[in-house]
């Protein structure tokens, strides 16, 4: 359960330091429900300073912090997984890691590795957050 906007962002701050070149983090959750929030706080734990717009017109946002390159995607308005050729992914996934909001609309290009957090609105500032996913993410499980 995250009460509150410091929780996400302590949630943030328990994984920016883990994450690394090749992860994805898929994000899910309906409209409101903080996952814009949740990315936007692990990009600036990670040390993006200035305005951290969402990707919902963009698609994509590509940041360089000081560890990694980072993307954070919305996949909304993707209609169906061939478009997501176009955004460039996969190939992303050598050299940076991946924030993706709405992977349930290409949920066979998430790679079986990704980290899953699904946000469920619970109250007027609380959510539920489910984690699940590979092996290294297992200090996360007790927070869901």
């Amino acid at each position: 359960m995250v009460r509150s906007l410091a929780e996400t962002e302590d949630l943030a701050r328990r994984i920016a330091p883990e994450l690394r070149v090749g992860d994805t983090l898929a994000l899910k959750g309906a409209l409101g429900a903080g996952k814009t929030t949740l990315a936007r706080a692990i990009l600036r734990t990670l040390g993006v300073d200035g305005e951290v717009p969402s990707p919902s017109f963009t698609l994509v946002q590509e940041y360089e912090t000081p560890r990694l390159k980072v993307l954070h995607c919305d996949l909304y308005r993707i209609r169906d997984a061939t478009e997501l050729a176009e955004l460039g992914i996969e190939d992303a996934l050598r050299d940076s890691a991946v924030l993706i909001e709405w992977p349930e609309r290409a949920e066979s290009c998430i790679p079986e590795n990704a980290l899953w957090i699904e946000m469920e609105i619970s109250g007027q500032s609380e959510r539920r957050v489910a984690m699940s996913g590979a092996e290294r993410w297992s200090f996360l499980q007790e927070l869901s």
